[in-house]
């Protein structure tokens, strides 16, 4: 799986990472619907350096991204209009 954390750049993550990923999921969502900064940062940070530990690909390598995160230091706030902004490039993500 191919993971763009924006401003950053790729990785790609095995399998198990992405399993873990997916995880993270649910749990991200409800503490931004809870509106809860002290979990949505823990977990956002959790998610971030999960990406960080699979293969750096290079700048030069153009590769379609399988999922897309907003850059590290995002706030909750940013995160809830990015989740309320439909995806652009028909990917679902």
């Amino acid at each position: 799986m191919i993971v763009r954390i924006l401003s950053e750049g790729q990785y790609r993550v095995d399998d198990a990472q992405a399993a873990r990923l997916d995880r993270y999921d649910e749990d991200l969502l409800t503490a931004v619907e809870r509106n809860d900064e002290g979990a949505f940062r823990r977990l956002f940070e959790a998610v971030i350096d999960l990406v960080r530990q699979g293969e750096r690909l290079g700048d030069t390598l153009p590769v379609q991204s399988d999922l897309i995160l907003p850059p590290a230091d995002t706030t909750l706030e940013e995160a809830r209009r990015y989740l309320e902004t439909p995806a652009t490039d028909g990917s679902g993500h």
